[in-house]
């Protein structure tokens, strides 16, 4: 199906998340924080970034604004559970796909990402 880039840095959710995502089909490369998953990006084909909003060295709203400038073919679909980080992504309309509101269940998280997805193919 498609390559995802996930970008989270709490191990326990980046797991959830990357085995969710290959049991729908799809394969999952997990990046521990923003810096990661934007060398990745860069280096590699994906079809969608999946990232948490609040990580270490370069949060997701960041990541999303680089990779905007550099591989703005690339859907970003964003996660927070902070209200205020929020706010954050909401602004980014034109930027990102969707935000992914935490916690989420796998079926959310299944049906933001087809979302995001055939959003890039429409």
């Amino acid at each position: 199906m498609a390559r995802i880039l996930v970008a989270e840095d709490e191990s326990a959710i980046a797991e959830f998340i990357r085995r969710a995502l290959t049991a729908a089909g799809h394969q999952a490369t997990v990046a521990a924080d923003g810096a990661a998953a934007w060398r990745l990006a860069l280096a590699e084909d994906f079809d969608l970034l999946l990232s948490d909003v609040r990580m270490p060295v370069m949060d997701g709203v960041a990541l999303a604004l680089a990779l905007g400038a550099d591989r703005p073919d690339l859907p970003v679909l964003l996660m927070t559970g902070f209200a205020s980080e929020r706010e954050r992504a909401d602004d980014l309309a034109g930027f990102v796909s969707g935000v992914l509101q935490k916690p989420f269940s796998m079926a959310d998280l299944l049906a933001a990402v087809a979302a995001a997805l055939s959003a890039r193919n429409a």
